[in-house]
């Protein structure tokens, strides 16, 4: 693709070349229809939670956040 062939020699050249190594996974998002964004978005919010109360979090406090 010519852009990416632009890109690679262009100041994201890394953000080219990472495209050309899996384009494969690069198509596939791009033309499928299924999406794990909710799924995403919940282990961040899980996340977030874990680190907000270590060390000082014990079970009632976690479940009133």
């Amino acid at each position: 693709m010519p852009w990416i062939d632009r890109a690679r020699d262009s100041l994201v050249a890394s953000f080219g070349n990472g495209v050309v190594k899996d384009i494969q996974a690069v198509r596939a998002a791009i033309i499928s229809s299924w999406s794990n964004g909710q799924t995403e978005g919940q282990i961040t919010k899980l996340k977030l939670v874990k680190r907000q109360m270590y060390g000082r979090g014990k079970l009632d406090l976690l479940q009133a956040r």
